[in-house]
């Protein structure tokens, strides 16, 4: 599927696919502890009944997820171009982020403990609008740090008018 608004003479960047993998962790971890919450809350006060299908909702759910999370890691893109970043992703509403290199203050790059148990991290660009702030999750740790680094480098030139 085409972006109709993404311009098309770029080079696209995709992000890992370990990013699904994390999100799918982290969406397993949250429905499993909301399934046994939920199965004591309603096996305990109204009904075992009421908990099975309390469980069966949940599992429901993650399978929806599952489905959704794959989907939203292939949408995430990014590239760079002479005079700005990039950052493109969703589904169902798309959004393009473009970020002119002189507008950035500073450029994080973060991880948590399971995107580093994962080999990823998340490239977070930051201006002076919130509104063009953006980040690029899932990319490899050398790969963001490379970004980092020759965004900030543009950055400073961009500023400085050289």
């Amino acid at each position: 599927m085409d972006d109709l608004f993404a311009p098309s003479d770029v080079s696209w960047t995709p992000v890992s696919p370990k990013l699904a993998a994390v999100r799918r962790v982290t969406s397993a971890i949250l429905c499993g502890v909301t399934a046994i919450a939920g199965l004591l809350a309603f096996g305990l006060m109204l009904s075992w009944l009421y908990a099975g299908l309390w469980v069966l909702l949940v599992a429901a759910g993650f399978a929806w997820s599952w489905t959704l999370i794959g989907r939203n890691q292939r949408s995430w893109k990014y590239a760079e171009r002479e005079d700005e970043l990039l950052v493109s992703h969703g589904i169902m509403f798309r959004q393009l982020v473009v970020v002119p290199y002189g507008r950035m203050q500073f450029v994080d790059v973060a991880a948590g403990p399971l995107e580093r148990s994962y080999g990823i991290a998340t490239v977070e660009l930051h201006t002076a609008t919130p509104a063009t702030d953006a980040k690029i999750p899932g990319l490899h740790p050398d790969e963001a740090s490379r970004l980092r680094d020759r965004l900030s480098a543009l950055g400073q030139a961009q500023a400085w008018g050289l």
